[in-house]
């Protein structure tokens, strides 16, 4: 069924029940500089890169290279909360399992650092069926830019036709048609009304995707 198909998953929101990981190692970050983020500071800034949330919630306050040091070490307290508890998405790995079977191949497309997918794909539930990875250090321009998209399909080795990607966020959406991708929304980060705008379809759930079911979709778009 799915020879010659593609699906390519975005990380936070998708595979990864990351809102919870992400506001703690932020907070843990913080307190380590004497600096406080409030549970309403993360839920404003949730979704934006670390310089920019640094820039948002203490302006000038640190020089670029100071700010680079503190994201990075967010990052690596979040790599430290995953390690400690992967917190799945609900039907993730069955999703994945499921589409590997069927003869799909998949891919991941993420804006987040290099370390943070390596960790997901090697933690997650039959994560060495996802045979490419595109990361934020990849590409020179994010989402709703397709280029993380593009240069996944290519990994792949399959033109962007054949692939659908499942995602999140809206400009990951807009991502994925500008690529001329089928496009999944994911509810929960953000809701069915703002997802619907961008997608080619929602779901609430994972677990209500079927290899036939993205198949169908690929073929329609």
């Amino acid at each position: 069924m799915g020879n010659g198909l593609g699906v390519i998953f975005d990380v936070d929101g998708v595979l990864v029940d990351s809102y919870r990981p992400h506001m703690e190692s932020w907070q843990q970050a913080a307190r380590d500089r004497g600096l406080v983020m409030t549970d309403q500071d993360f839920a404003q800034t949730f979704g934006r890169t670390s310089r920019e949330i640094v820039a948002q919630l203490w302006p000038g306050q640190m020089d670029e290279a100071t700010a680079l040091t503190f994201a990075a070490e967010k990052e690596a307290d979040y790599r430290v909360i995953l390690q400690k508890k992967f917190p799945e998405m609900e039907g993730a790995s069955d999703l994945i399992a499921a589409l590997h079977h069927a003869g799909f191949v998949m891919a991941i497309g993420s804006s987040g650092p290099r370390e943070n997918v390596e960790l997901v794909r090697q933690t997650i539930r039959h994560g060495d069926w996802i045979a490419a990875a595109v990361n934020g250090t990849d590409v020179k321009h994010g989402k709703p830019d397709p280029e993380v998209f593009l240069l996944a399909a290519h990994k792949l080795g399959l033109e962007p036709k054949k692939c659908a990607v499942v995602e999140d966020a809206p400009v990951g959406l807009q991502a994925a048609r500008r690529a001329g991708m089928a496009a999944i929304g994911l509810t929960g980060t953000a809701a069915r009304e703002v997802l619907t705008a961008h997608a080619h379809l929602v779901v609430e759930s994972l677990r209500q995707l079927t290899p036939a079911s993205i198949a169908e979709l690929i073929a329609q778009h």
